[in-house]
C-alpha cells in the first residue's frame, strides 16, 4: 500500500539549454538559474499557487504542466493522493528556449517521487527520466534538468538514453533573454523535413568537437558552435536574436540560439569575456551571467 509522506517537500529544478549550436535535440546544459516547487498532500482538493515568470499566464488546475508530471508520477508509483496542493516560484522564463517546460516536467515528477514514502525505490532516475523524456517528447532538456551538467541524449529502438560529459570549470554562459518569447511549436514548424548531406556532416563533426571543447578545449568554441541545420532556419520567428548571434560570433564570441529560442547563450571562459557580453545586452533584453550546475532537480529543506 502507497504510503504518503507527512508535511511539505521542496524540489529545485534548473534551466537548461538544448541544441548548443549543433547538437540539435542531442545536447543539452543545466544552468543555474533555477525553479523552487513545493508540494504537499492533503485531505481532499486541488490548490495551485505560481509566483515569478508565467504566473499569469498558467493555468491552475489539473492542467498544469508541474501537475501533469505529478499525476504521472503518481500512477507509476501505485496511487493518487486524496488532494494536492503545490505551490511553483517560477524563475525560469518562459518560452524562452531555457526549458521551462522540461522544468516543470521534471520538477514534478521529482516531486511527486520524493511525497511518496521510499518512492525512489520504486521510480528510480531511470525510470523517471523515461518518464520525462515521453512527456516533453524528446530529451535533450530533460535530460539535464534531471542530472544536471552537460549531457549527450537521444532516442532509439530501445527507448531514451542519456549519458554525462564533463564541463572544463573555466566555462560558463552569459543568457541574453528578449522580451518577447517563440512557441516551440513554431520554431520547430520552420524547420525542413530534408537537409543536404553536406550539411548534416558538418553539423555532425562539430557536435562532436563541441563535446570535446566543453570537456577541456575552449578555444575550440566558437568553431563547434557553428550550426547548419536549425537557426538559420529559425530566423524569420526571432530576427532580432540571430541577428545578435552573428554579431557575436562576427566578434569571436561562441553564441548560439538556446533551444529553440529567442534566447541567445554565449559561452565564456572568464570574468573579462563575461562583463564584456553582459554590456551588450540589448535594450528591453535581460542578461544573466549563469554557472554550469553541476546538480540537477533536487530536493531541498
Amino acid at each position: 500500500m502507497t504510503r504518503f509522506v507527512g508535511g511539505p517537500v521542496r524540489v529545485s529544478v534548473p534551466a537548461t539549454s538544448a541544441n548548443l549550436g549543433p547538437g540539435f535535440d542531442s545536447l543539452g546544459l543545466a544552468l543555474d538559474l533555477r525553479d523552487v516547487l513545493e508540494g504537499e498532500v492533503l485531505a481532499e482538493g486541488l490548490v495551485v499557487e505560481v509566483t515569478g515568470a508565467g504566473a499569469e499566464a498558467v493555468p491552475l488546475d489539473e492542467s498544469h504542466l508541474v501537475v501533469c508530471a505529478m499525476r504521472t508520477a503518481f500512477e507509476a508509483l501505485g496511487a493518487q493522493p486524496p488532494g494536492l496542493r503545490l505551490r511553483c516560484e517560477n524563475v525560469v522564463p518562459h518560452a524562452r528556449g531555457l526549458g521551462s517546460s522540461s522544468a516543470a516536467i521534471v520538477g514534478g515528477l521529482v516531486l511527486a517521487r520524493a511525497l511518496v514514502a521510499d518512492g525512489a525505490a520504486v521510480l528510480d532516475d531511470a525510470a523517471l527520466f523515461e518518464l520525462a523524456a515521453r512527456m516533453e517528447g524528446h530529451p535533450d532538456n530533460v535530460s539535464p534538468a534531471l542530472h544536471g551538467g552537460f549531457t549527450i541524449s537521444g532516442h532509439d529502438d530501445d527507448g531514451f538514453w542519456t549519458v554525462r560529459s564533463p564541463v572544463d570549470p573555466r566555462i560558463s554562459v552569459v543568457v541574453l533573454v528578449p522580451p518577447d518569447g517563440v512557441a516551440t511549436e513554431v520554431a520547430r514548424g520552420l524547420l525542413p523535413d530534408r537537409v543536404p548531406h553536406a550539411d548534416a556532416a558538418a553539423d555532425a563533426g562539430r557536435t562532436a568537437l563541441l563535446v570535446a571543447a566543453l570537456a577541456g578545449r575552449p578555444e575550440h568554441l566558437l568553431r563547434a558552435t557553428r550550426d547548419y541545420l536549425h537557426q538559420d532556419q529559425r530566423r524569420p520567428a526571432m530576427p532580432a536574436s540571430l541577428a545578435l548571434v552573428d554579431a557575436l560570433r562576427t566578434d569571436g564570441v561562441p553564441a548560439v540560439v538556446s533551444g529553440a529560442g529567442p534566447t541567445v547563450l554565449a559561452f565564456v571562459d572568464g570574468p573579462e569575456a563575461r562583463d564584456r557580453l553582459l554590456g551588450r545586452c540589448p535594450e528591453g533584453w535581460v542578461a544573466h551571467a549563469l554557472a554550469i550546475s553541476d546538480d540537477g532537480a533536487r530536493v531541498v529543506g
